[in-house]
């Protein structure tokens, strides 16, 4: 994502009072204009809530086309140069034109990059926690979820990203071809090591978050780089088919690592369709081998538009300055609060729920397929909620869906207090499928209203850096809680080995059977592990109550306060 982007005025008014004081000459029968410095572009912002990994929009660039230099022009000025139609009827006509072969190989370039960043998010948020989860206690895999923060915290370094490069080999490729290559390299090396990485995870657990970690990075910042070059690389009339190409890329990459890959790898599915198992370390290598090619196809046959860089562009230091300054406004803050703990009420339901089903008889096949089916409806919501979240109170459908999110938290924590034994009946199946959708869209409804509301409050000067500032926090207060709530399992959780007495009919409680040495230890003894207090039940019920405390007592009043303030609220002095 490109920081340095600033969009343009977030309506005609601006533009045409900015026009005042353009260099314009009309004259009979032609028009001749000086042309404005182009106003910089607004980037792709990121957000984690879409793996749910969904779209960002960018916004519209200033174009040095005739359209948009008449745009410019107040109805006075345009009526004298004998002008009809307005300027939505361009914008239209634009829209509605064929899109050219340029255009549609740019989103193929586009959607295949974006596919390459998937595939290591969906083995670290998603295939290798449910794999790991065999063999590492919660803790453990609290210590694992810390791979998944470099997504989160790209705001810290994408301004390098975007201001340092080789012009001669490019200004975005001389992020992305690196960073494929690193990429590609950690798989090679993940694969060559999986074995002895994966026989004894609990050994090698820091060393499995330390790779997946770099992964997620050098990811990351091949996503600055991508955002960065979507903006430049489509036309202006198809701008906004980027977001598109990242929904179909992304999301395909995560699905393949995460549903599909899931499926394949498991032993039930491989022996019910006779096929052979799809082995961690032959996934990886096929999707490093993906990657070197792709980054041989973009050295050697893609080339870079040079974009051009003048001095109206934000500086690296100038963008730290802006962060730093929006921050200090008092209704900010605010609402970095009100992101930071937002998400606590339905953690434990996000970080656990589903590690749990599989403990108690739900096959990872079964799982990879109810998130298959959910897929397609979180599209639809995203479609409904950016209908509800249109006109001055986009907040409202974000904070109407707190109770559904936070209802299904409870009634998932039931789910897996009743989970009937195995194997699942159809009906049990179709029920867990319908509440995976229902809980999905409820989750879709919220992340398309606040980004509505980001999108209505970001300053259109700097809106790149306001958007990414935003989405850094909303991001992050979905991902802190998950340690804690990972640690809280086992903290809360009271379980003993049981050993009977061979030489009597005497059980004898032994060690702790909570973390996975206790329970290798019992399974030596020939013992066997019994829980008397899950500690899922407690950390659930503890972010529940805290949940419905913050949403009444600081969420709804604070929301309703920020979403009534006018737009100029949000803005900042520029310097």
């Amino acid at each position: 994502m490109s920081l340095r982007k600033k969009s343009p005025p977030e309506d005609l008014s601006n533009l045409r009072h900015r026009s005042n004081n353009a260099n314009v000459e009309v004259n009979a029968g032609q028009t001749d204009m000086v042309p404005l410095p182009p106003y910089p572009k607004k980037a792709v912002s990121s957000s984690l809530d879409s793996i749910r990994i969904l779209p960002r929009a960018p916004g519209v660039s200033s174009s040095e086309g005739e359209e948009v230099e008449l745009s410019l022009l107040s109805e006075e000025e345009r009526a004298s140069a004998g002008l009809d139609g307005d300027v939505q009827t361009h914008a239209y006509a634009a829209r509605t034109t064929a899109m050219s072969s340029r255009d549609r190989k740019a989103m193929t370039l586009l959607i295949i990059l974006y596919l390459i960043q998937g595939v290591p998010l969906g083995l670290a948020l998603g295939s290798v926690p449910f794999i790991l989860r065999e063999h590492l206690s919660y803790s453990q895999l609290g210590v694992f979820a810390l791979s998944n923060y470099p997504y989160s915290l790209k705001l810290l370094w994408s301004p390098i990203v975007d201001s340092t490069f080789l012009p001669s080999i490019g200004r975005r490729k001389s992020w992305i071809i690196p960073m494929q290559l690193v990429i590609g390299f950690l798989m090679l090396y993940i694969a060559a090591n999986v074995e002895r990485l994966m026989e004894n995870p609990a050994d090698n657990v820091n060393e499995l978050t330390f790779v997946f970690t770099a992964l997620v990075f050098f990811s990351a910042t091949q996503d600055i780089a991508v955002d960065g070059w979507a903006l430049t690389l489509l036309s202006q009339e198809n701008l906004s088919y980027a977001s598109t190409c990242q929904t179909i890329g992304l999301n395909t990459g995560f699905f393949a690592s995460f549903t599909v890959f899931l499926a394949l790898n498991s032993e039930a599915f491989a022996e019910k369709w006779g096929i052979p198992r799809l082995m961690l370390s032959t996934y990886l290598r096929f999707c490093s081998l993906l990657c070197f090619g792709v980054t041989l196809w973009l050295t050697f046959f893609e080339k870079e538009g040079k974009e051009s860089l003048d001095g109206s562009e934000m500086t690296v230091t100038t963008v730290y300055k802006t962060i730093w300054n929006i921050c200090k406004l008092r209704h900010v803050q605010a609402l970095m609060i009100m992101h930071f703990f937002a998400k606590i009420g339905f953690q434990a339901n996000e970080a656990v729920t589903s590690l749990k089903m599989i403990e108690k008889g739900l096959g990872r096949e079964d799982l990879a397929i109810v998130v298959l089916i959910d897929f397609p409806f979180q599209i639809l919501g995203g479609w409904l909620a950016a209908k509800w979240s249109s006109g001055d109170r986009p907040l409202r459908p974000w904070i109407w869906a707190f109770w559904p999110r936070l209802a299904f938290a409870l009634l998932s924590t039931l789910i897996v207090y009743w989970f009937p034994k195995s194997p699942l009946s159809y009906g049990f199946f179709i029920y867990l499928v319908i509440h995976t959708v229902l809980q999905g869209l409820s989750s879709t409804i919220q992340f398309v209203g606040i980004s509505a509301f980001h999108t209505r409050i970001s300053d259109p000067l700097i809106g790149g850096t306001y958007m990414t500032l935003l989405n850094t926090f909303t991001n992050l207060g979905g991902t802190w809680p998950k340690y804690f709530v990972l640690k809280g399992v086992d903290f809360f959780s009271e379980a003993y080995c049981e050993v009977k007495d061979a030489k009597s009919d005497l059980l004898v409680k032994a060690a702790e059977c909570v973390s996975e040495r206790g329970k290798e230890r019992c399974s030596d003894i020939n013992g066997e592990c019994i829980t008397e207090r899950d500690g899922y039940y407690y950390v659930s019920g503890i972010c529940m109550t805290f949940g419905v405390l913050f949403l009444v007592l600081y969420i709804i009043p604070t929301a309703r306060k920020l979403q009534a303030l006018p737009v100029y609220k949000w803005r900042i002095s520029p310097e």
